[in-house]
């Protein structure tokens, strides 16, 4: 005798509507933690910037600019923290009204209910990193750049563009603007140097080719040099020493900060350090921290959703989303680790910004895989 086929329930696919609902739900909850957020990051920024540059000539207008230029930074920063704190509120709410016991019992599948929330993360993401950063980067430079002239310091002494690097210096003279093709790796010895002397009234006063420029203490030493002056025949020396107050502390500081830089200009910008024979390993660590941003904030909804879809006991809802928080914080403190290591060689680049947000996508996965067979 041929078994007649037993039919089995078919497993409910997610309906568009419902998907727009539980999309809207976390939509909603993540614009309204965002702008929460963001009022709160700017006041405390308003109050930052008044301690900073009070005093130093700033009215109240200039002060709430430059609160309003750091604001896209500061708000990108706690990106993750909001697609945690969103996603937290999105799942409980759904949890405690039976929207989503009910779901599961059409037979949808936790995966199935959580597709419309992981694809907003991710797209939210991508927008984070394509359309956020690069306003958010170049606010943070005008902002440098503007609080620099309260504080009464030049905002750059060093700029590297296709044509080669070049510094700016002040000494009792008058002001240098030295211009290099490259730099020796790993040291400070700058080769097919020229240096332009003006000055302070900025008046050209003559200028020095020379083969190579080594930084030592107190000065630069300019190897196989010719001096030339307006209305002087051009002189060789081997060696000319002029003074300097750089250090290589200070150079390497005022390299371009990977913050200020927008997420389309780092790869551009990256290839001039390194062609310049400069490390570019910040610059690197940030352009694969804004690649792995969309992963990261999938992973905090996996991780929040771990936490706030187990069933709700009395008096453990509480504990639970606060499990969830505290993991999220957790998460962060790592994540800074990590990229430290990353900063200083310890461990490479591209692991340093994909390890916390793989880790935290595992870790997620792997607890909603015990919820659902459990």
């Amino acid at each position: 005798m041929i078994p007649t086929a037993i039919p089995l329930p078919r497993n409910m696919r997610l309906s568009p509507t419902l998907s727009w609902y539980i999309g809207r739900q976390y939509l909603s909850l993540f614009m309204m933690f965002f702008f929460g957020l963001a009022t709160v990051i700017l006041l405390l920024t308003v109050v930052d910037v008044i301690d900073r540059v009070s005093g130093k000539g700033a009215d109240l207008v200039t002060m709430l600019k430059l609160a309003f230029m750091k604001l896209p930074y500061l708000t990108q920063e706690v990106m993750p923290f909001t697609a945690l704190f969103a996603a937290l509120t999105t799942f409980w709410r759904l949890t405690r009204h039976h929207e989503l016991v009910v779901t599961r019992s059409a037979g949808v599948s936790v995966w199935q209910f959580l597709l419309p929330v992981l694809v907003a993360g991710l797209l939210l993401g991508v927008v984070t990193t394509t359309l956020l950063n690069p306003v958010a980067s170049i606010l943070l430079s005008r902002y440098e750049a503007l609080e620099s002239t309260f504080k009464g310091k030049s905002s750059s002494i060093f700029a590297i563009s296709k044509t080669g690097l070049w510094l700016r210096q002040r000494s009792d003279q008058g002001q240098s603007v030295i211009h290099a093709v490259s730099v020796t790796p790993n040291s400070m010895v700058l080769n097919n140097v020229i240096v332009f002397d003006y000055e302070d009234d900025d008046r050209f006063t003559g200028r020095i080719d020379a083969q190579s420029a080594e930084l030592r203490e107190g000065r630069w030493v300019l190897f196989e040099a010719w001096k030339t002056a307006p209305g002087v025949a051009a002189e060789f020396f081997d060696t000319i020493d002029l003074e300097t107050d750089l250090t290589i502390e200070k150079i390497q500081e005022s390299l371009a900060d990977p913050q200020t830089i927008s997420f389309w200009s780092l790869p551009s910008f990256i290839a001039l350090m390194t062609e310049a024979g400069f490390s570019a390993v910040r610059h690197q660590l940030q352009l694969h921290r804004l690649l792995a941003t969309p992963f990261l904030l999938i992973a905090m909804i996996l991780l929040a959703a771990s936490f706030s879809l187990r069933p709700q006991r009395r008096g453990r809802v509480g504990l639970i989303l606060l499990g969830g928080v505290m993991t999220g914080f957790l998460f962060y403190f790592v994540s800074n680790f990590v990229f430290t290591l990353g900063l200083s060689g310890k461990i490479p680049v591209i692991l340093a910004a994909w390890l916390p947000s793989g880790v935290s996508m595992m870790l997620g996965v792997a607890a909603l895989l015990h919820l659902e067979d459990g």
